[in-house]
């Protein structure tokens, strides 16, 4: 299957860069230079992944991603920006990125974050197959919707980034089963590079905040001293 990929840069030989690499991996790119061209585009359809600059000359990249996750239609965002602070990394994830690239970069691991977005995306499409007949996981007040990508705790809706959402299906998939933060980064995030590892730890965190009526005393992800995490057995 080929993948279809938008560019939004506003530095075209940055643009172009990226789009001759995309197209060595067997993917078919667009490319828009600003918000309003990248719309446009998206709402033709058929993206698979939209690669997203922070800084446009008619919009800031998260107003433009906010506007894409609230089309309704899934495609996965990599945000790759010269914004490189943690605080820059987490409103971008909160926004709804999958994946977040600082500028400069390393093609190798930019192709690499590709790749495991993909690997992801096609598990979840299958993981949604898999669960035609149980579209929705309840454990305790936790209702996940499988096919809606949604949560509700005790009736009430939580709103989750792609990442969160999938870690929290991930571990709800396999309660009682205990993973190490290298292995959610492979299971989860599709890639594992050293250093990596408090990616999980901060998105634990978040997930948390938001699920657990007592993050300090967590009931659904609970922590496995000195090896990693896990979902609890207990409904």
């Amino acid at each position: 299957m080929r993948r279809k990929v938008l560019i939004v840069e506003d530095e075209p030989d940055i643009a172009h860069l990226v789009q001759a690499h995309l197209t060595d991996i067997g993917c078919e790119a667009d490319i828009a230079g600003n918000g309003a061209a990248a719309m446009n585009l998206f709402k033709r359809g058929g993206h698979h992944l939209v690669i997203l600059d922070l800084m446009l000359p008619d919009t800031d990249g998260l107003t433009l991603c906010r506007n894409i996750r609230a089309s309704g239609d899934y495609v996965a965002i990599l945000m790759l920006t010269a914004k490189s602070t943690e605080l820059d990394r987490v409103v971008g994830l909160e926004m709804g990125a999958d994946d977040y690239l600082t500028k400069p970069f390393s093609v190798p691991e930019l192709l690499a974050r590709i790749k495991a977005l993909f690997r992801r995306m096609e598990a979840l499409r299958e993981g949604v197959a898999d669960s035609a007949g149980q579209e929705t996981i309840e454990w305790g007040g936790l209702v996940i919707d499988v096919e809606k990508r949604s949560v509700r705790i005790d009736g009430r809706a939580v709103e989750l980034t792609a990442r969160e959402f999938d870690l929290l299906l991930f571990f709800a998939r396999h309660p009682g089963r205990v993973f190490t933060r290298v292995q959610l980064l492979d299971k989860v995030w599709g890639y594992n590079h050293d250093g990596y590892e408090h990616t999980v730890n901060s998105h634990i965190n978040r997930l948390r905040a938001k699920i657990e009526a007592d993050p300090a005393k967590p009931r659904y992800v609970l922590t496995v001293w000195g090896v990693g995490y896990k979902f609890s057995e207990e409904r």
